[in-house]
């Protein structure tokens, strides 16, 4: 069950043109039963410690791997784990998770749900992509000694659909625009919805900045950050010469969100090319990453997230896509942790800020009595109670 919950006007939502994920449907997955969680462009989950806010998440980037072509193992690691406890296995000893999502875009909603056998053997048993009154794909298991499973995709031709096996291991979705021809209006239309639903997903960063790993000098490397930005300090470099108004905007977030005085943020480089961050504190002062709190550190890595793009983030985007047609979601597990209630409030602002734009959105997490909870809603975020 969830709660939604809204203190303020909403933020205005993304543009019809870019694909993005309005929806997360939990079936059966983890601790979650019948779950639906409502996504907006900056969405906070939140609810006690075992509610499933960390399950959700993983959900949501399990389904951003399989549409950008990665095998099940690759995403579900531990299925095992993703099966609701009280789940009884059937006659043959199986059991298994559903998951699934809406995506909106030029296409209209689209649907994508997903039902995976975890036991005995790891596979996807059944795939449906749907819209208003069509079923774009249909797939299910019909010979479990086979290692496909047997679709059918919308024709509208001189047949109404097309059948024939997909890997049992992939998610077809992401599969169709190499399956189908596009000669019907038909096909276009099963088309059209794949391809919204692969770059909604797609574009989705997962992030969660690890302090201990930001405070020495790294390899300037190609500038894009990393998951746990740990080369903080390479992108830094990149971004302080390549926008100059971001960085300005960056820098105001520190002087709200770290202690003492701020007059820039920037990195070294030092002897083997290695760069270092650093704090200009005015006065010829500089203070190194090392010197910052975990919070500080966590909260400069969030913001700096916030404030950039997928060119500088490390993230699978469709290159045949403009980014112009494109929405980065980030995905922040723990987004509370190590911050005081200033950089909470700084940074819920900041997220608020940045999504009302329109080119990113955040779907994040936080404690039922984080500080940064009552401050998001206090900005418009779509905050969800996840109910045990």
């Amino acid at each position: 069950m969830t709660v939604l919950q809204q203190d303020a006007a909403p933020l205005p939502g993304t543009s019809p043109d870019r694909p993005h994920v309005t929806e997360l449907r939990l079936s059966a997955f983890a601790r979650h039963r019948n779950t639906t969680v409502p996504l907006g462009p900056f969405t906070l989950l939140t609810g006690p410690s075992g509610s499933g806010k960390t399950s959700a998440l993983r959900a949501l980037g399990a389904l951003a791997g399989l549409s950008g072509g990665a095998r099940l193992a690759e995403v579900f690691p531990d299925p095992g784990m993703c099966v609701p406890e009280r789940a009884r296995p059937d006659a043959q000893a199986r059991r298994g998770f559903r998951i699934g999502c809406t995506v909106d875009g030029p296409a209209g909603p689209v649907r994508l749900d997903l039902a995976v056998q975890a036991e005995p053997e790891l596979r996807i048993v059944g795939e449906r992509l749907t819209g208003p009154g069509v079923t774009y794909l249909e797939t299910a298991l019909r010979d479990p000694g086979r290692r496909d499973v047997q679709a059918a995709w919308h024709t509208a031709g001189s047949v109404s659909v097309t059948r024939a096996p997909l890997p049992d291991d992939l998610l077809g979705t992401a599969l169709l625009p190499l399956r189908v021809a596009g000669r019907t209006e038909g096909q276009r239309q099963v088309l059209a919805a794949a391809e919204q639903t692969v770059v909604g997903l797609r574009s989705l960063f997962a992030c969660d900045p690890a302090p201990d790993r930001m405070r020495a000098p790294v390899p300037v490397g190609d500038g894009r950050l990393l998951a746990g930005c740990d080369n903080l300090a390479a992108v830094l470099r990149r971004t302080r010469t390549e926008c100059a108004i971001r960085h300005g905007l960056l820098v105001t977030a520190a002087r709200a969100g770290l202690a003492g005085p701020v007059r820039d943020v920037l990195a070294e480089t030092g002897t083997g090319g290695r760069a270092g961050a650093l704090v200009d504190r005015g006065g010829g002062v500089y203070s190194p990453a090392g010197r910052l709190g975990d919070g500080e550190l966590r909260y400069l890595a969030l913001a700096l997230v916030l404030l950039t793009g997928p060119g500088v983030l490390d993230v699978d985007t469709v290159a045949e896509v403009p980014d112009a047609y494109q929405t980065l979601t980030v995905l922040a597990d723990g987004l509370d942790r190590g911050l005081d209630p200033v950089q909470s409030r700084e940074l819920a602002g900041l997220a608020a800020r940045m999504c009302a734009r329109g080119h990113i959105r955040l779907v994040a997490a936080a404690g039922a009595q984080a500080p940064v909870v009552p401050e998001a809603r206090a900005h418009g975020a779509t905050v969800v109670d996840l109910e045990p």
